[in-house]
């Protein structure tokens, strides 16, 4: 059993441990009957809830940044989303006597303790994963040129650990060695690597320009895979890591090779949107004295338009016309096509409905009209889809399903200002297409939370 699989049973061990310590305790200083430790199956549904919100955060992998701030916000969310599920499950769908029924302070004061505490331990396995993790270098191999494109990945991903490159070409072009300033080792250094460090490494990862590589090599590579050091390949290196799918090697035939069958279920299609609509029905209810109050707030401000509309691409390239709550200027269309940091022609509300998101609240109704979803890529300006096709390669993969109001790229990399952007959102919106499940879109729904609480829109 790899070590980061025995983190995460220690980690699942804990919480059940909390779990099952907590809610009789909460139930006894209320003086409520309810579960007792001698009766711990009544607590296997609490449990199975934390478990649930705590993995859509991947709150047991030991890849996720523990120590961050954003993870401590993402966790508390979670458990707070875990108690109003709690709560559902317990008095509306068991219809059986079940001893949590007797009072739901008990629920409620449970999932907020359990935050710090369950928060504490995972911080401190944190630390020590980090401390080891430095100590065990990743190893890629690929060519030269592939050398520094993974260095500027790492860079752009602040990957902390240690890199070892080995290239492939060196000894084919020993004068390009270190390569602009990057120390490499030649290929036939690698064995010799291989064996030396041995279990200390963390991974190794593979390029295109990695296949012909001596027989000794990929057998001391297999042996140190079943040994549970993994070798990747470089894409699925960017999957594991860093939930994205690198560009590199991309082309018009890629989509098809790798598959992609659940974007294309039509079974998987209808549900998800089937529950597209029952959610944007429950939003619009709900939200609707929230929307009144912004549709006031922006029209006071200028007494202009309330609705900003925009003609943007949906699935399979369909133009729609999209609404949002205006931010701008009535003018604004006319000028850039991008916000920019301190953007003057956003108006004072438009910045709060921004930094909220609450401008987006109106697109519920594009989801009711079947041209959007609640989950998906972000639906593009139709000018800036035309720009985008000509200048990046593969861009209409992005439109094999609807886009949605809010995403994977949108919760994981900050707003796009020019192509550059817009090439790292687009491998996060191909991770998400290619990984198209109803347990993604929960993890999305939970950061796209986080992100309206704390402000980070833009």
């Amino acid at each position: 059993m790899t070590y980061r699989r025995l983190v995460s049973l220690a980690l699942l061990a804990f919480d059940g441990l909390w779990v099952a310590t907590v809610f009789p305790m909460i139930g006894w200083l209320r003086g409520a009957p309810g579960p007792s430790i001698s009766d711990l199956s009544s607590l296997l549904i609490p449990y199975g809830v934390f478990i649930l919100v705590v993995y859509l955060i991947d709150g047991y992998s030991t890849r996720t940044d523990m120590l961050s701030l954003g993870y401590a916000s993402q966790h508390a969310i979670a458990l707070l989303a875990g108690m109003v599920v709690m709560m559902l499950v317990t008095f509306v769908f068991i219809k059986d006597p079940y001893s949590l029924q007797s009072s739901r302070a008990v629920i409620g004061l449970s999932y907020v303790a359990l935050i710090p505490l369950t928060l504490s331990y995972r911080r401190w396995l944190s630390l020590r994963l980090m401390a080891r993790k430095l100590r065990r270098p990743v190893i890629f191999v690929g060519s030269q040129a592939g050398c520094v494109a993974f260095k500027e990945s790492c860079d752009q991903n602040k990957f902390s650990q240690d890199v070892l490159y080995v290239a492939t070409d060196a000894e084919r072009h020993e004068s390009m060695t270190p390569f602009v300033g990057l120390e490499m080792q030649p290929v036939s250094e690698l064995l010799a690597i291989l064996v030396r460090l041995d279990r200390q490494i963390e991974a190794t990862v593979l390029d295109e320009n990695s296949r012909d590589l001596p027989f000794a090599v990929t057998e001391k590579l297999m042996d140190l895979h079943l040994s549970g050091v993994p070798t990747y390949t470089l894409e699925r290196f960017h999957e594991a890591y860093w939930r994205k799918i690198t560009l590199q090697g991309l082309n018009q035939i890629w989509l098809f090779r790798e598959g992609f069958e659940i974007a294309r279920d039509p079974v998987y299609e209808r549900l998800k949107r089937i529950s597209d609509i029952g959610f944007a029905l429950v939003g619009l209810t709900l939200a609707s004295p929230l929307m009144l109050a912004c549709a006031a707030v922006v029209w006071l401000n200028d007494r202009g338009p309330v609705f900003f509309k925009q003609v943007r691409i949906g699935k399979n390239r369909h133009p729609f016309e999209a609404y949002k709550f205006r931010t701008m200027k009535s003018d604004a269309s006319k000028g850039d096509p991008y916000t920019r940091v301190g953007d003057n022609r956003i108006t004072r509300p438009g910045r709060i409905l921004r930094t909220t998101r609450l401008d987006e609240l109106p697109q519920l109704w594009n989801v009711l009209n079947g041209d959007m979803s609640l989950i998906g890529p972000r639906a593009e300006w139709d000018r800036l889809v035309r720009k985008y096709e000509k200048e990046i390669p593969c861009y209409h993969f992005r439109h094999l399903v609807k886009p949605g109001v809010t995403g994977w790229a949108q919760v994981n990399y900050p707003y796009g200002a020019n192509v550059q952007d817009t090439l790292r959102k687009m491998e996060y919106d191909l991770y998400y297409i290619r990984h198209f499940s109803f347990a993604l879109d929960a993890s999305i729904v939970l950061k796209t939370i986080h992100i309206m609480l704390g402000g980070k829109g833009r």
